[in-house]
Order: structure tokens, then sequence, then C-alpha cells
């Protein structure tokens, strides 16, 4: 990242009245909170702003400040589609390739409007006009926090615009557990914390309101699903369909069960396998050195973070996307191992 890149950002802003933020493909906590948390700021100075989802999300984001003015263009397809055709910027939050947006990539790639990148995924597309990038941010509520602060809003942070932020922060470093916690991290958290923001509420309202439904289906998951490989300190779960709909699924039922088998021992690499709409999509998880990015980007059409990463089975097929990945493992036990 350039050292000041604010003044180009100011400039861009200035000669912008008509925005729209735009997230990735089936939005968790850090998508919707740094969109959110942008689109109260920019409101606030008096720009016109509109929030655009590729499809829905999980009934526990829906608190948000700001949410029920988010598009969903599964749902609104024409309306996002006016919103794109008629706005001067685009910001494009949390994903750094039109491929995480599905149908809504297209949009975005016959729009003339300039483009801003605010992302900390790896190896970004030069789509944008201008980019704040940094695979070393927690977080693209991070970065969202510093390029408010950049624009000199710090003092228009308020308690919607901090709960937003501490929303994204919490839920991209597993309750501020990861490695990509810093000292950073932890002053952007003090200074959430003046808002008047009270942590314990956050957390209750994002991981406190599972059905039983969903607490049966972790169980299930956990007592008839874990397999654990201690020869390349693995564990995986995988779900069928016909799992999913036994338990009643619905959307961001199974965030987080990928991390569960870390609670193991010596457990350095976790995967995650479900079955849905014709596809199977995958989470891969690590501890140490060992690099799920390139792993998801060499093998299963995917990429994100060195330490947690998704993808897609190239295939359809459960089993046969499983028996890929368990074939692979030999071949990656040094690096799974390397401490």
């Amino acid at each position: 990242m350039q050292k000041d890149p604010f003044p180009k950002f100011k400039a861009l802003l200035k000669k912008s009245d008509n925005i729209v933020i735009v997230t990735h493909f089936n939005p968790d906590g850090d998508a919707m909170g740094s969109s959110l948390a942008l689109y109260n700021y920019l409101q606030k100075t008096g720009k016109n702003v509109s929030v655009i989802t590729p499809n829905d999300y999980p009934d526990f984001l829906q608190w948000l400040p700001g949410n029920k003015s988010v598009v969903e263009y599964s749902n609104k397809p024409k309306k996002a589609a006016s919103l794109i055709a008629k706005c001067d910027l685009i910001f494009t939050l949390d994903f750094n390739n039109y491929s995480r947006l599905e149908g809504l990539g297209d949009l975005l790639k016959e729009s003339e409007a300039a483009k801003i990148l605010i992302d900390h995924h790896q190896q970004p597309d030069t789509y944008a006009t201008l980019m704040y990038h940094d695979v070393k941010a927690c977080s693209t509520c991070e970065l969202i926090y510093e390029f408010i602060v950049g624009l000199g809003g710090k003092k228009m942070i308020d308690r919607e615009i901090a709960s937003c932020l501490y929303t994204g922060i919490m839920t991209d470093t597993g309750s501020f557990r990861f490695d990509s916690v810093t000292p950073v991290t932890h002053h952007i958290l003090a200074h959430l914390l003046e808002t008047g923001i009270v942590p314990s509420d956050i957390h209750s309202a994002i991981y406190d309101t599972y059905s039983e439904s969903r607490m049966r289906l972790l169980g299930y998951c956990l007592t008839e699903k874990m397999v654990v490989l201690p020869e390349y300190q693995t564990a995986y779960i995988s779900l069928s369909e016909q799992e999913l709909n036994r338990f009643q699924h619905k959307k961001g039922d199974t965030e987080g069960i990928v991390n569960y088998p870390f609670s193991i021992k010596g457990i350095r690499f976790c995967a995650f396998f479900s079955e849905g709409d014709g596809k199977i999509k995958i989470s891969f998880r690590s501890k140490g050195k060992f690099d799920v990015n390139q792993f998801a980007r060499k093998h299963f059409n995917g990429g994100g973070h060195i330490n947690a990463a998704g993808g897609r089975g190239n295939v359809n097929k459960l089993d046969a996307t499983i028996t890929e990945f368990l074939a692979l493992l030999p071949d990656y036990k040094k690096e799974i191992l390397k401490k």
C-alpha cells in the first residue's frame, strides 16, 4: 500500500455524489460490517449511498445499523442494476475478484463508474481505479476504520458505525484469537469501545441466536461427521444436502463449524465440505505456516488467506471431492506438520 493514498481517495469522493457499495456472495460478518460501516459514514458526509449484496445473508447479521436499506441482487435485480447504472463510484469490499459476485459481477464489469477496492485477501485483480489493500489486516473492517480515519472522519465514528466495525473484526478473527490480530487491532477496538458499544451485546447478537435445529446440527457434525486423521494432524467434516435438509438448514447455520476440530490437541488443518445448489462448497483453516490460500487456489478453485480460505469441488459430488482432498494430504504432510 502506498504511503499516503488519501489525497486521491478524497478527490474521487469529492466528485462522486451517487455511490454504491458491493460485497461478496454469501456475505459474512466482515462483509456486512464493512459495507454498513462505510454506508453509515458516507451518509453522514452527505452522499447518496446504497449497499448491494449478491444474495441474502444470515439473520444474525440483520440487526446491523443500516441493514434495512440493503438491496439484495437476487431478489431485486432491476433495482440493483438501476443503482449501478446511475452511480459515480463503486466500492468493492471484502473481495477482489468479480467471480465472488456470481451474476452481479457482470453488472460491475459493464459499469464505467470509478471503483475503489478495499480488501485484505491475497492476489487482487486489477479492475479497481484505486485500492486500499493490505493482506496483513485482520479484516476488511479494520481497513474501513483506517480508511475513514485517513479521510479525516475519526470523530464521525459513532456507536452505529462502531457496532458494524466491531462485528466484522470480531467475526473475522474468531473473537480475536487468530494470528491476524495485532496491537493495531486492539487500538482500533479501544476507540470503538469509547463510542459506547457493549461488546457482550454484540457477541450475543451474533453467537447467542442459534435455533434448536442449528444446535442439533452442530452436535451431529461433532459426534457423527467429524473425521480425525492423526497422521496428518488434520480433521474434516462433511454434510450432504440431505443432511442439511434434515436439520432445517438456514443460511449461516454452518458458519464457524470448520473451526471446531482445532479444539482437539494437535490438529493443524481443518476442512469443511457442504453440498447444496448443485455445488460443493469447501472451507479450509490451518495453524502455523501451511498456506491454505495456495492449497485452495491450486486444487479447489478458491483462495483467501494463508490460514483461512475457501473453494469449490471440481466435480459436483461430495464423495468424489472428499476423495480428491484425501489423496492430496500425503503430498502436503510436511507443510501441514511444519510449525
